[in-house]
């Protein structure tokens, strides 16, 4: 019997993402290995896969060339932020497509990333490091007003605060050291980047390179104003309603940016704020879009981003074809914290002109956390429409029908 070809995914036990990489991978014809934490996990994929602990790259690369010399890989995928590094040296090690593994930590290390693009001329807001071992106010002098502060590997908006003045920095620092306290890595555990606030919209950039060339899958607005203290996203929209030269700008810049880090396969997901000066890069990451947003993109057998990350990991051609009509999803914020009990309205919202589905992911009993400790969506809500405006009404209409119960926590 004819072997299949084989991807090793590379992801933490917990990951959304491993469902739709396995789907993908078998839609196209691929076995998965999975490289994880996962020798207790209830998931059968991660139980029976490669056990590596991704905190010992050095480590997990032996046991992952151990595994290529009994059965090769056919590529190899990291499913978010904190295993493309990894993805990409094992990759590079095995002579499959990948990004130079320097260029991955770029795209998952704040810090970093702001310095190689101010290094190279990219458009990115002024910045700063602080040591939380050092005192504080020693390191306050001449910061810009009003200043937002931001772990240097987490996603999501988690633990990322505006400050308008010392005092808010300094209550901002606190609370986020307990969020970073659990950081593998002692320099993320005690550093924040601090960079000043860019007033303008937000959008993001959903594309992929493919021999270093980028290519555009979806601009989305953001139109809920997002000025902090703590930025929850909630709706995305496409395509975009700015003009095709705001576009194009924003373009370039994602561009840029990828050169700058020297990118050259696989996925980009992008965020920037856009005003009257420039299209300034927050973020560039090669990964696809977080959260279940990527399901907006489907289109039957024209676009799914996992199949396309999972084809560019192995050398098959990346041509897709995006969605015409307009999209959108609502990243359901949640309310208060606590203990969910149930959410009412569902079917009321389902029914909204214009709406395809309303999907709650966390059960009744799970907790919920809000921003900034918080990284999680309770649900989402998925609308198309013929323009953007439509799709964005159907949303609000939608939520609009939803109550979450949620019970008090007693610690």
């Amino acid at each position: 019997m004819k072997v299949k070809p084989r991807l090793l995914l590379i992801s933490q036990p917990n990951s959304y993402r491993i469902a739709p990489y396995l789907k993908a991978a078998n839609r196209l014809g691929l076995d998965v290995l999975i490289a994880s934490r996962g020798e207790h996990s209830l998931t059968a994929e991660i139980n029976r896969g490669l056990h590596v602990d991704l905190s010992k790259p050095q480590q997990a690369l032996k046991m992952i060339t151990e595994a290529a010399a009994v059965q090769p890989f056919a590529g190899i995928l990291g499913s978010d932020d904190s295993t493309v590094e990894l993805a990409a040296l094992a990759a590079a090690t095995l002579g499959l497509p990948h990004n130079p593994p320097a260029a991955a930590r770029l795209s998952r290390r704040k810090d970093l990333a702001r310095t190689q693009l101010m290094r190279t001329g990219c458009p990115v807001p002024l910045h700063c490091l602080i040591d939380l071992d050092q005192p504080l106010d020693k390191q306050l002098k001449d910061l810009p007003w009003p200043c937002v502060i931001k772990p240097l590997n987490l996603s999501a908006s988690r633990g990322v605060i505006r400050a308008d003045n010392n005092e808010d920095l300094v209550r901002a620092c606190e609370r986020i050291r307990k969020i970073i306290s659990t950081a593998d890595d002692n320099f993320e555990r005690t550093h924040l980047l601090i960079e000043e606030y860019i007033d303008g919209v937000e959008v993001a950039f959903e594309g992929y390179l493919v021999q270093g060339e980028l290519k555009t899958l979806a601009l989305f607005d953001k139109p809920e104003p997002l000025t902090g203290p703590y930025f929850e996203e909630t709706i995305y929209v496409t395509p975009s309603r700015l003009d095709q030269n705001t576009q194009q700008l924003i373009f370039d810049a994602v561009q840029q940016a990828c050169k700058a880090y020297d990118l050259r396969t696989g996925p980009i997901h992008a965020e920037l704020r856009v005003n009257t000066d420039n299209a300034w890069i927050l973020e560039v990451a090669s990964r696809t879009i977080g959260g279940d947003c990527g399901r907006m993109l489907d289109n039957g057998a024209g676009l799914n981003i996992e199949e396309l990350a999972v084809s560019l990991a192995t050398g098959l051609p990346g041509n897709v074809t995006p969605p015409t009509e307009s999209r959108g999803v609502m990243m359901l914020p949640i309310p208060q914290a606590g203990l969910l009990r149930r959410v009412e309205g569902l079917k009321a919202a389902r029914s909204t002109p214009g709406v395809d589905r309303v999907e709650i992911i966390v059960s009744d009993g799970h907790e919920l956390i809000p921003l900034p400790e918080g990284n999680q969506y309770p649900g989402y809500i998925f609308a198309r429409g013929k323009q953007p405006d439509d799709v964005i009404h159907s949303l609000k209409i939608a939520h609009s029908h939803l109550n979450f119960i949620i019970a008090p926590v007693w610690r």
